[in-house]
């Protein structure tokens, strides 16, 4: 069983939601990804997210571009962040990392520029369970999702406020793994507050698929994990945490430590 299905299966039979916290690969260097990583995941993260830094981000706020832009002004390479987290799964074969899913955000541009096949390998040999493309539209997705099923791969799908239902509906046929709800119309980035209709679309969600649903865009605060919780089978944060890695004179170690914490308190709100 992949570790994505096998996470919600366990969750969902202790009645608890999953805390997903995104960084950027690379920012403000690998080693301090992997840090992270393992920091995150022992404070309370079940899953973790890597953004692949790219020059065009589509659905990315100031913030997280920001982070796109140092981890490629410092040389980042994809080759260099698989190579990371190959060498992270190695080195935490028997602890908790080891069983925490890793899931890439990815532009479809880089996955066709190195090969579908040679992609997913890549991603497959280095412990990723599962890939977010923003920009690959459903109607071209079959193709990718056969590959990364034959590889036990999620391929994990968005759905907007402004999707029409059927078009949710053929999302959500098509999605593995979990369904990346975006709470809010735009950009990523922190909000103050969600649209009043977010809950009763999610419910709506929540009746045509069997899939566990974990909302993403704008959460950023313990109060909003305790608010949208009951809605949804996971929590995605990621502007909160990659604005931490943005800020200057603070040391790696520092850094690791403040973002564990701060993890620490979203995962004790979560439960």
């Amino acid at each position: 069983m992949n570790r994505i299905d096998a996470l919600f299966s366990r969750l969902k039979g202790e009645g608890r939601k999953a805390l997903m916290p995104f960084i950027t690969a690379g920012d403000p260097d690998l080693a301090t990804t992997a840090a992270l990583i393992t920091a995150m995941v022992k404070h309370g993260a079940h899953m973790v997210e890597v953004g692949i830094p790219y020059s065009d981000p589509i659905a990315d706020g100031p913030v997280i571009a920001a982070s796109y832009h140092r981890a490629l002004t410092s040389g980042v390479r994809l080759s260099h962040i698989f190579e990371t987290l190959r060498t992270l799964r190695a080195e935490t074969y028997d602890g908790p990392v080891s069983v925490a899913p890793i899931v890439t955000m990815c532009s479809y541009a880089i996955i066709h520029r190195t090969g579908p096949e040679s992609y997913l390998d890549k991603a497959a040999e280095s412990g990723v369970d599962g890939l977010i493309v923003p920009d690959l539209p459903v109607e071209e997705a079959e193709a990718l999702s056969k590959l990364a099923t034959a590889r036990n791969l999620s391929l994990i799908q968005l759905v907007t406020p402004t999707t029409p239902r059927e078009r949710i509906l053929k999302i959500a046929r098509s999605t593995t793994g979990f369904i990346y709800y975006v709470s809010v119309e735009g950009i990523t980035g922190e909000r103050k507050a969600f649209p009043p209709e977010l809950a009763r679309d999610v419910a709506w969600l929540r009746e045509q698929t069997h899939l566990p649903i974990c909302i993403g865009f704008g959460i950023s605060t313990p109060e909003h994990i305790r608010t949208l919780a009951p809605l949804a089978d996971g929590l995605i944060v990621g502007s909160a945490l990659v604005r931490r890695l943005g800020e200057p004179d603070v040391r790696p170690k520092a850094m690791v430590d403040g973002i564990a914490k701060f993890v620490g308190e979203l995962a004790r709100a979560l439960d």
